[in-house]
């Protein structure tokens, strides 16, 4: 678009897009539900593959909208895709780091060119409004490039160590990472492109064959980012693509002795479970997991309420509270207690609700029948044991009937209350009064999760903040998201605790070493 140099999508710039940038949506948006209901294949070793059952994946704003058919792989899917990767691996991994980032590279240029067609498929599969969904696609091009990024600005994963200082001999040292071989790529529905890609990216840049499991939920994206893949030159074998069920197709890729590698991003408890199944192997395999939050916001008394305000509605309701880093705790001194908790019911309710692909539309529903039952179970616990500030309902009439939506929600429960640890990934934000910042600060760490956290409040108090919160991502004073909006080569996005398995962050310059080992490679040679 005419105004791409001035403006860059990322969820910091999101809130005032260029004009052109709806214009391009709304034509993308007509043409992508121009092929709503097609079959969509698996892919592997480089064609498609078909399976006996099949599943529909449907709009949560209208689940009367089918938005593909799509294929119930079974376990001898799983098998073909790793046995796939696994002949694809040897020459995939000898070849020079350099064609590798090439291939990787252009893909991320296919997407810049299918941005808004995937964008609009996100929005129809997840039910994220424009910006979110076509920040996620932008957020993967990203960060498939800042893997490649990476591998150039360390040569390839090579350093050169130390000669040994021996008499006679000229000795070298040179460590070399190298890839562990088939990597496995299961990825959730809320951001199911950069969930997808970006692990993606950094497996094949490193030189490892990648099998790609997406959420049932969203199939469609995971698809597409495999198509750019394909069309940017990865040969047959490097990129494979398959759906299913995670208890089917799902466990039998991490029972596959021929998987080296996972990266899974989802909930604590399935996460654990394949970290306990995928250690039963002959020897201990890597395993990347990213699992999840209970955000923290912490408001001193200090702070620029308007700021603050602005910061939490946008982290606790962003794509319907659906993210591991969605603001779903804010603890509030008590001296601005109930002036920001008014301003904060006023902001929430101002929020619109409906079709997410609409421009209007803010929140669009939850993303599939389960979330929203826990939503109304989470809502009646609260109503028995706290105060529903505002929302705390379904919304069930007029153009709200055939969806899952659920009203934004604020409430006041007490600080024993489980609701105050337990994630709940669904639009609901508890809020809590404290007499101190170190109450503040012990309650925030008192949970298994330490993924990301925000704070408002004196330069000062920031140093505080930062000396002392347990999470990955510690977001001060940021108006654009209390707690979201990580980016690539920018905010790298990673948790601590039960939040991830490696303590280094995703779009970081630590990452792409986690899909490789370190060979040291001595050269001895006689004077």
């Amino acid at each position: 678009m005419s105004s791409e140099n001035q403006f860059k999508l990322t969820y910091a710039t999101m809130f005032n897009p260029p004009e052109e940038l709806h214009t391009r949506f709304d034509a993308a948006l007509q043409k992508v539900k121009a092929s709503l209901g097609k079959e969509h294949a698996m892919f592997i070793d480089g064609i498609e593959v078909f399976a006996k059952e099949k599943f529909e994946n449907r709009n949560p704003a209208n689940t009367d909208e089918v938005l593909g058919i799509f294929q119930k792989g079974d376990k001898d899917d799983a098998l073909a895709a790793t046995a796939a990767a696994k002949r694809a691996f040897p020459a995939w991994s000898r070849r020079p780091w350099q064609e590798r980032v090439a291939i990787v590279r252009k893909a991320a240029a296919l997407m810049d060119e299918r941005t808004f067609e995937m964008g609009a498929v996100v929005s129809l599969e997840v039910g994220k409004n424009r910006m979110e969904a076509l920040g996620d696609v932008a957020e993967t091009a990203d960060l498939l490039r800042y893997s490649c990024d990476r591998m150039e600005a360390t040569n390839g994963l090579v350093t050169q160590m130390g000669n040994d200082p021996m008499t006679g001999f000229t000795s070298t040292n040179t460590s070399v990472m190298r890839p562990h071989g088939v990597w496995l790529v299961i990825s959730p529905f809320n951001f199911p492109a950069a969930l997808t890609g970006g692990p993606a990216g950094a497996a094949l840049v490193t030189g490892n064959t990648i099998v790609l499991k997406p959420a049932t939920d969203t199939p469609w994206t995971a698809r597409l980012i495999t198509d750019c893949l394909h069309d940017a030159g990865a040969p047959a074998g490097v990129v494979n693509f398959v759906s299913g069920g995670g208890s089917t197709i799902g466990q039998a890729l991490i029972d596959s002795p021929d998987v080296a590698g996972v990266t899974f991003t989802g909930s604590f408890g399935v996460g654990m479970k394949i970290y306990a199944d995928f250690g039963s192997g002959r020897w201990v395999r890597p395993t990347v997991l990213e699992l999840g939050g209970k955000n923290p916001v912490i408001v001193s008394r200090n702070a620029d309420l308007e700021l603050a305000a602005t910061g939490i509605i946008r982290s606790a309701f962003g794509l319907q509270g659906q993210k591991c880093s969605a603001a779903s705790r804010v603890l509030i001194e008590a001296p601005v207690y109930d002036q920001l908790v008014t301003r904060l019911v006023e902001m929430t309710e101002k929020l619109v609700i409906g079709d997410p692909t609409l421009r209007t539309v803010y929140n669009g529903p939850v993303a599939n029948k389960s979330s929203y039952k826990d939503y109304q179970d989470f809502i009646a616990d609260i109503k028995a044991s706290g105060k529903i500030l505002t929302g705390g309902k379904i919304l069930t009439e007029g153009e709200f009937a055939k969806g899952f939506f659920c009203a934004n929600t604020l409430a006041e429960l007490p600080f024993d209350h489980k609701l105050w640890k337990q994630e709940m990934f669904v639009p609901i934000t508890t809020l809590g009064k404290v007499d101190s910042l170190d109450q503040a600060m012990t309650i925030a760490n008192d949970v298994d999760y330490g993924l990301t956290g925000g704070f408002y409040g004196t330069e000062a108090e920031v140093d505080w903040f930062f000396d002392n919160i347990e999470c990955g991502v510690a977001y001060t004073n940021r108006a654009q998201g209390a707690t979201t909006g990580a980016w690539p080569g920018f905010q790298p996005f990673g948790g601590w605790k039960g939040s991830g398995s490696s303590g280094k962050n995703a779009g970081g310059v630590h990452y792409i070493q986690l899909y490789t080992r370190e060979q040291i490679q001595v050269r001895v040679k006689k004077n």
